[in-house]
């Protein structure tokens, strides 16, 4: 019998979108699908850290059900961004009891977006919670990271779906989750929302000519759901859960080579 194939799995950005990637990693458990290598940008950062911290997806979705927002949003005087981000350093430590990258039994690799330089950055070791804090800093809302010389942001402004990071870490078969884009903008009532609909906006433009390098994409149908609506988690899980369904058969005949 050859060598296990490692399977890499890629959770995209889409900030409230992106909780369904808990509904694609259920399903992935129900049907023993073992992941080796994770990467994820923003949204897919968070909780593809949290999985590969050994946190079932049903504990994630009951995570993200009781939250409470006070426990992420420290609002400070806009210099670089609206949330100072010490309060989701302190909740992702508590959530991946503080660990390191290196020392998980999985592979994560956690991408950021350089300002100064304006490319992608790989964390591929370090702590946990400085990894996924530089990933989710959307630009505008939090606070950018001061990481060595580079000035960090959200994955997603440069690799929505980071499935050539996968691939390129040594995964034989990439399968990627791409939460996609709000449809209608609906209504504008905050300041988040004029920031994460322009987000939106823009990478919608530069991901036209962009192709998705994986062996397997799932696209959970969640674009009517604005990035800003964290309390739509049981309505994202499904999506993402009968969106993996869906690939289910074909995800299995490629990890058996048929």
């Amino acid at each position: 019998m050859g060598e296990k194939r490692k399977i890499g799995l890629a959770l995209g950005s889409g900030a409230a979108r992106g909780l369904a990637h808990i509904g694609v990693l259920k399903a992935f458990e129900e049907n023993g699908i073992e992941v080796d290598i994770v990467s994820g940008s923003s949204a897919g950062a968070l909780i593809g850290a949290i999985y590969c911290c050994g946190v079932k997806p049903k504990m994630i979705e009951n995570i993200a059900l009781n939250i409470d927002r006070k426990l992420w949003i420290d609002l400070t005087v806009p210099k670089r961004g609206f949330v100072k981000g010490k309060k989701v350093e302190e909740l992702v430590k508590l959530l991946t009891g503080n660990r390191n990258i290196e020392d998980l039994n999985k592979e994560l690799f956690i991408v950021a977006t350089d300002l100064k330089t304006s490319s992608e950055y790989i964390f591929t070791e370090g702590p946990i919670y400085r990894a996924v804090r530089a990933s989710i800093s959307i630009p505008g809302i939090f606070e950018p990271v001061k990481h060595g010389d580079m000035i960090l942001v959200d994955g997603g402004v440069i690799d929505r779906v980071p499935a050539t990071v996968v691939r390129d870490m040594g995964a034989d078969i990439v399968i990627a989750v791409d939460v996609g884009f709000s449809g209608e903008p609906g209504r504008i009532n905050h300041v988040f929302d004029v920031i994460l609909q322009s987000i939106d906006v823009m990478s919608r433009q530069i991901s036209t000519n962009k192709i998705i390098s994986a062996d397997i994409v799932i696209e959970p149908d969640v674009s009517h759901i604005k990035s800003s609506r964290f309390d739509k988690v049981e309505e994202c899980v499904i999506k993402g859960y009968e969106a993996a369904m869906e690939k289910m058969e074909e995800i299995k005949r490629v990890i058996d080579g048929k």
